[in-house]
């Protein structure tokens, strides 16, 4: 399956010297032990984790199933905190945390190894919750939140975090697959300054009592009335106060499982992605060092909730098990104005900033005199993640944002991978607007005709070809649709991306190969049409789907959003034109639907499953997880005045 590749090529940028001199990673070493001895390599890397006992074999492979470091054992909180507490780390700004309204609350690693190890002790000796147990947790983004994935891995629970704007029947469908005995949960969170009330959600979920759920413990963030069931629900404060201040770590397999995450935007059985505890730490501890430049005096800001696998690995087990200082932030990007990210990085002279690029995009639509207002002169590196950055963006970010200085690492991986596959390493490698880079070391990436024909210059199917330690270790109580999924299409992992590989050895990820539209013959990734629209001058945001055409087997719908000082400046006419001429008429849009917003999640992710049911015909899928539910209805009505 060969995709048509229409964008041009563009030209490298390159890292200051400045920064290449003080890099973690300035040479091809580390490549070279990858390719001379695969496993060592990544042996060489888990012993940069403190391990329990050693483990007599570095992988298993019998395809589908990799096991790696066979028989060893370890925890990750022990990782990310008790080697830390035993170190000259032990006063260390471990979570530095800013709620919406303002608030800061600062731990150090040894307080928060208090805070864990007695949430830990809670749920061993309260609740009974024994290793292998599951424990949902649906929280906002606060301590808490990562308190309790650390205290989960500590006793050996396994931890199901689900984004705390799903809705009572998305959270049912998980507690039902995981068939999870306990959850955590707050009063509610805050979101643009309006409460959002998630233990009435949780109340919602297990009102027809035909979940395994026994207790429910609550933390009280806002600080209001909740429903209270007595027997069931207990106050996570007052359990907390009464508990002891040391856990023992329990000793965990390799392969052990360390958590559950089910995939967004699934339709039918939730998909829960499982991961196991040595490979995946190995990998997220490696990759954080190495992809971030990790320095001592970091304060690394990944805006990713931990209800999302980024959130996981670049939010608690990579930066933690690395000693970071970790920043979060309970809010939106826009309140109580558009600068309030620009706010928290000068307040908090962060260095590292990792986000996606819709919300950059959405930056970008603001205006450059919000960033303009404050000095980010503490940034040194910046990264992208969850989809293709397309080139107009990148450079935005570039110039506005790290002052032509900061390094781009733009990052590919998945839910399923655990942890980056593909990037730049910023004291390394060149960087291209649009390309997410190279293979990281241990990692080997191709492009590939269905066939398996490998392409060059030339997009196809992006797959990874060897096993890695943080892989995906199945989907949660279905084996069989976990090699159907991922193994079937090819003989190989297939990510469901296309992409196309340059000679120079970097990869541009083109999207979802369910985004690939096939127009009149021809492949065209929705990146593509997109980005060519963001280009525009008058143009913010732009999201593409593919309609049935008679003709040409599918047409191109493209919705835009303008920026807010183009209003009435541009016509439709002009921007399918403007596509024509920037990319070639076979990409030309057959509709245009001039919107004020796209459909986004809370965090920024742009449903494009829910512009494709409103381009089709089809009934509107769930809209819960919206941030404005709204514009569903609006882009509807908005859909039907074309015909």
């Amino acid at each position: 399956m060969a995709i048509d590749v229409l964008l041009p090529e563009l030209e490298f940028i390159y890292p200051s010297d400045s920064f290449a001199k003080q890099a973690n990673i300035s040479d091809e070493s580390l490549y070279k032990r990858a390719n001379d001895d695969f496993l060592g390599f990544w042996e060489d890397r888990a012993k940069a984790l403190s391990w329990f006992s050693p483990w007599h074999t570095v992988l298993d492979w019998q395809k589908p199933i990799a096991k790696w470091f066979v028989g060893g054992t370890l925890n990750a909180s022990y990782n990310c905190l008790d080697v830390h507490v035993n170190s000259e780390r032990k006063h260390k700004t471990a979570l530095l945390w800013e709620g919406e309204m303002g608030e800061v609350r600062e731990l150090s690693y040894q307080a928060l190894f208090e805070a864990v190890n007695r949430l830990a002790y809670v749920l061993k000796h309260q609740f009974n919750i024994q290793k292998g147990d599951r424990v949902t947790l649906y929280m906002p983004l606060i301590p808490e939140l990562a308190i309790g994935v650390l205290a989960c891995a500590r006793i050996g629970a396994i931890h199901s975090v689900i984004f705390g704007g799903f809705s009572a029947t998305s959270i049912k469908d998980r507690l039902l697959d995981s068939q999870s005995k306990w959850v955590i949960t707050a009063d509610g969170g805050y979101r643009r300054g309006k409460p959002l009330m998630l233990k009435e959600i949780v109340d919602q979920a297990l009102a027809s009592n035909d979940t395994a759920v026994e207790n429910v413990l609550v933390y009280s963030h806002l600080g209001v009335p909740v429903n209270w069931v007595e027997g069931r629900d207990f106050d996570y404060k007052t359990l907390i106060d009464e508990a002891e201040s040391f856990q023992e770590p329990e000793k965990m397999d390799s392969e052990d499982v360390l958590f559950i995450l089910y995939s967004s935007g699934t339709t039918g059985k939730p998909k829960g992605i499982v991961h196991t505890t040595g490979g995946y730490l190995t990998h997220a501890k490696f990759s954080t060092w190495a992809v971030f430049d990790l320095k001592e005096d970091d304060r690394y800001w990944c805006t990713a909730d931990i209800g999302w696998i980024t959130g996981h690995t670049y939010g608690v087990y990579g930066p933690l098990s690395n000693g970071a200082t970790v920043f979060m932030y309970e809010g939106a990007p826009d309140y109580p104005d558009k600068d309030r990210f620009w706010n928290l990085i000068e307040k908090h002279k962060l260095t590292l900033f990792y986000t996606a690029p819709t919300a950059i995009r959405s930056f970008m639509k603001w205006g450059d005199a919000y960033p303009k207002a404050h000095d980010l002169s503490s940034l040194r590196l910046l990264g992208t993640v969850g989809e293709p950055i397309n080139p107009e963006a990148w450079q935005w970010y570039f110039a506005h944002i790290g002052g032509k200085k900061c390094p781009i690492v733009d990052t590919w991986w998945q839910t399923e991978t655990g942890g980056i596959m593909i990037t730049t390493l910023p004291g390394l490698h060149p960087m291209k607007p649009g390309c997410a880079g190279v293979a990281l070391p241990g990692i080997e990436a191709k492009v590939v005709e269905t066939e398996g024909t490998v392409l060059v210059e030339k997009g196809g199917l992006l797959t990874l070809t060897r096993p890695w330690p943080s892989m995906l270790r199945g989907i949660w109580g279905d084996m069989q649709r976990y090699e159907d999924v991922y193994w079937k299409t090819l003989s190989t992992y297939f990510a469901g991306d296309g992409a196309v590989q340059y000679e120079d050895g970097h990869f541009m990820v083109l999207g979802r190969i369910d985004d690939v539209l096939n127009v009149a013959g021809h492949r065209i990734g929705t990146m593509e049409v997109e980005s060519a629209l963001v280009e525009h001058e008058h143009v913010a945001e732009a999201a593409v789907v593919g309609i049935f055409d008679e003709i040409k087997g599918q047409a191109i719908v493209a919705f835009v959003t303008l920026s807010d000082e183009s209003r009435g400046l541009v016509s439709v006419d002009i921007l399918i034109q403007w596509v024509s001429e920037s990319i070639g008429p076979i990409a030309k849009p057959k509709h245009i639907v001039l919107t004020p917003e796209l459909p986004k999640t809370r965090s920024g992710k742009i449903m494009r499953r829910l512009l494709s049911d409103i381009a089709n015909g089809k009934v509107v899928g769930d809209v819960t997880t919206l941030a404005n539910p709204a514009i569903v209805q609006h882009l509807e009505i908005e859909w039907k005045k074309l015909f």
